[in-house]
């Protein structure tokens, strides 16, 4: 949020709603002390902007939980966290608590973003209305933007819940009375939403805007798309808005694998969305972080001193790492993974890994050594930012790294499997696709890709980001690759079931 955070200090503005779902209440927060609505002068057309900064404060503000609450079910990730947080542990295995908080969290969470999001688009209309015509491009734009990150926030949901509240106000009360509408309809309404902001949005990659460096563009709307077709198996949509990204030229796969999840890679031109966060090069005084500590092992020697370690309650999974090594990859599960010596030793127990590669070891490219620790056996590389990569006077896990939500490696992959089952393409071949992804990796070319080649692809490329690998599994029905190391998947286990706290409150029925 580097360039954000200046907008909003020189505006001396936050437009930005909290909300109680449950009692559906919003008010108007200024950073410092609270604003009325009725003290904004929406004649003053130049602080059109600032509604929209504080849409991209709810958007980054995520709690710690909830990206690890979309992983942790894939095959890809376990929960780690032994010894505490024990229904994020039964989750792993397909045992819900309603009443667990993290649940509540997340439903709380993003439905408050939601609001927040859309008080800034009605706050943006208000100052169109009192604009000149020379206005109304820039605040067209603003609100599209607002329809992209509430496209965002609404998938996230259906992909958890399944059936869900679509909200497109910031008082909500009558859209919450006419209940849920099924998860099609809201990837529909997703999809349709994204058709609607397309026109208004820049033609450029998010890191080309000059106004809010990394915001959204009609790129981004395109791939929020393809995800919501991709979840309705409406695989000829996918390849169309898959093929919008691919044949505008504008975006490649960065060079470096393993430093694009860190510094050097932040809004790449692979990053279609992406959260920003920063310390703004400072060692003191303001910070905006995301807390990156759940994902990092709980014990390390770093490179730089003093930096400090994580939680321990995101791991990759045994099966992954085997599924890796089986591939002879190197610069994927180098970067994906950080081994402790007790896993590596775990390992090779097993007779088909009772040699590993000499690069595999417990301490990092970095210089970073990651110790024992008994909540793990690994944590997750994709979250791990270098100790030498923190700004000096900075010791917190991960502190100021960015964290992407979608990348063009995502958008080649879609495409991909949209083509081989049965979409047809106007862009690059399925081939091409997959093998520039491959190429980045350091692996040979395929030629003639199945569908069965591109989840694979997918399952190396993209694990552990954003639950994914889950997502494509209960898609497909793949139940049989989220049974593993003594887990029992079935149909009924795919949604968690609604939070307690909010069967209680709204219309939810008996939940699911």
């Amino acid at each position: 949020m580097k360039n954000i955070k200046g907008l909003i200090t020189k505006g001396a503005l936050a437009l930005l709603v909290l909300f109680g779902f449950q009692g559906c209440n919003s008010k108007l927060d200024e950073q410092e002390g609270q604003l009325n609505t009725g003290d904004v002068d929406y004649t003053n057309s130049s602080d059109m902007i600032l509604p929209l900064i504080g849409a991209y404060q709810a958007f980054y503000s995520r709690g710690w939980e909830e990206p690890l609450l979309f992983s942790v079910r894939g095959d890809d990730v376990n929960a780690g966290g032994l010894g505490d947080q024990q229904d994020f542990a039964e989750t792993d295995l397909f045992n819900y608590n309603k009443d667990y908080w993290m649940y509540n969290s997340l439903w709380n969470l993003h439905y408050s973003d939601i609001a927040s999001v859309n008080n800034a688009s009605e706050l943006i209309q208000n100052y169109k209305d009192f604009a000149d015509e020379s206005y109304y491009d820039e605040a067209d734009q603003y609100m599209a933007e607002t329809r992209v990150l509430r496209g965002w926030l609404h998938l996230n949901l259906a992909k958890v819940w399944g059936d869900i509240f679509i909200i497109n106000t910031s008082q909500p009360d009558g859209e919450i009375a006419q209940g849920v509408a099924t998860k099609e309809e809201v990837m529909q309404y997703i999809s349709d939403m994204m058709d609607e902001a397309i026109p208004f949005l820049p033609d450029m990659r998010p890191n080309e805007r000059n106004d809010v460096q990394g915001g959204v563009t009609k790129y981004t709307a395109y791939a929020i798309k393809a995800i919501a077709n991709l979840e309705m198996e409406n695989y000829q949509e996918v390849a169309n808005a898959c093929g919008e990204i691919i044949n505008s030229n504008k975006f490649s796969l960065y060079p470096d694998f393993y430093q694009l999840f860190k510094i050097p890679g932040e809004l790449s031109d692979e990053s279609l969305l992406e959260m920003q966060f920063s310390d703004y090069g400072s060692g003191t005084g303001d910070t905006s972080y995301h807390l990156y500590a759940p994902f990092g092992p709980q014990n390390w020697t770093p490179a730089r001193e003093n930096a400090e370690s994580g939680w321990g309650f995101y791991e990759p999974s045994m099966k992954f790492i085997k599924f890796m090594l089986d591939r002879g990859e190197e610069v994927r599960l180098q970067t994906s993974v950080l081994f402790t010596d007790r896993g590596l030793d775990e390992l090779m127990e097993d007779p088909n890994y009772a040699t590993l590669p000499s690069w595999i070891s417990n301490t990092t490219p970095d210089g970073d050594v990651i110790n024992d620790f008994s909540r793990a056996l690994f944590s997750s590389g994709k979250h791990y930012l270098p100790s030498v990569q923190l700004t000096e006077g900075r010791n917190s896990y991960g502190a100021g790294k960015n964290m992407i939500c979608i990348r063009y490696a995502e958008v080649l992959l879609m495409y991909a499997e949209a083509l081989t089952r049965g979409a047809s393409g106007n862009g690059m071949t399925a081939d091409q696709a997959v093998n520039l992804v491959r190429e980045r990796a350091g692996l040979s070319s395929l030629s003639g890709v199945i569908s069965q080649d591109v989840m694979d692809e997918k399952f190396a490329e993209l694990a552990m980001e954003w639950g994914i690998r889950y997502y494509d599994m209960i898609r497909l029905d793949n139940y049989s690759e989220l049974s593993y190391d003594g887990r029992t998947f079935s149909a009924d286990k795919e949604l968690l079931p609604y939070p307690q706290a909010q069967v209680d409150a709204l219309p939810l029925g008996n939940g699911n």
